[in-house]
């Protein structure tokens, strides 16, 4: 048997203060700056293994509200550490697949109903697009085309950062996001024994 419940207002910022975990996946490197930002706000996070993105969110039980198991929410962020990267993401050439495995990752979130963040560290990527001014063959034009297609088709926000910033934004997208999932949340918070909702 399922069990729902409607979260109010004061459980939900309890949940946000108390079993707020940020996710991030095992095949992220040189996030020593996030990680220390995390510390330094004193903001739980664990390593695990993410099917989509390289940072989700949970709530971990808590028997007293009834939650009897985490909650995972369709929530995920995408982190590029330079438009450098992003450009060689996005003009990978590939011949095992019709796309490339950005594109891909991008498109199993969609037909999950993931809500996808694309965070890249440069504040000022966008300029940096249009002028050319990043190590790829890849042409302005097409890099800022295939983005704007990518934008529009998959992505829930599109943040240039500062490197120092990457923390305070990641933690920031995935609040929210998480508090407006529990202010609309039907979920079943049944036992573990039962599937986790993801």
């Amino acid at each position: 048997m399922q069990i729902h419940y409607k979260f109010s207002e004061s459980d939900i910022k309890k949940l946000l203060k108390e079993n707020l975990v940020i996710l991030y996946d095992t095949r992220e490197q040189q996030n020593s700056h996030i990680l220390a930002y995390f510390d330094s706000k004193k903001v739980p996070y664990k390593r695990k293994k993410i099917d989509e993105g390289d940072y989700t969110a949970i709530i971990t039980k808590r028997h007293d509200m009834g939650i009897y198991r985490d909650l995972y929410f369709p929530v995920a962020i995408e982190r590029k550490n330079s438009v450098d990267e992003l450009a060689g993401n996005l003009s990978e050439k590939t011949d095992t697949h019709d796309d490339i495995r950005l594109i891909r990752e991008l498109q199993r979130a969609k037909s999950k109903r993931v809500k996808m963040y694309l965070i890249i560290e440069d504040k000022n990527g966008m300029e940096h697009i249009r002028t050319g001014k990043y190590r790829s063959l890849y042409q302005p034009k097409a890099f800022l085309g295939r983005l704007s297609s990518i934008q529009d088709l998959y992505l829930h926000d599109t943040l240039f950062v500062d490197r120092k910033d990457t923390g305070f934004e990641i933690y920031r997208k995935l609040y929210y996001s998480v508090r407006n999932f529990l202010k609309e949340l039907d979920t079943d918070i049944s036992p573990e024994n039962q599937q986790a909702t993801k």
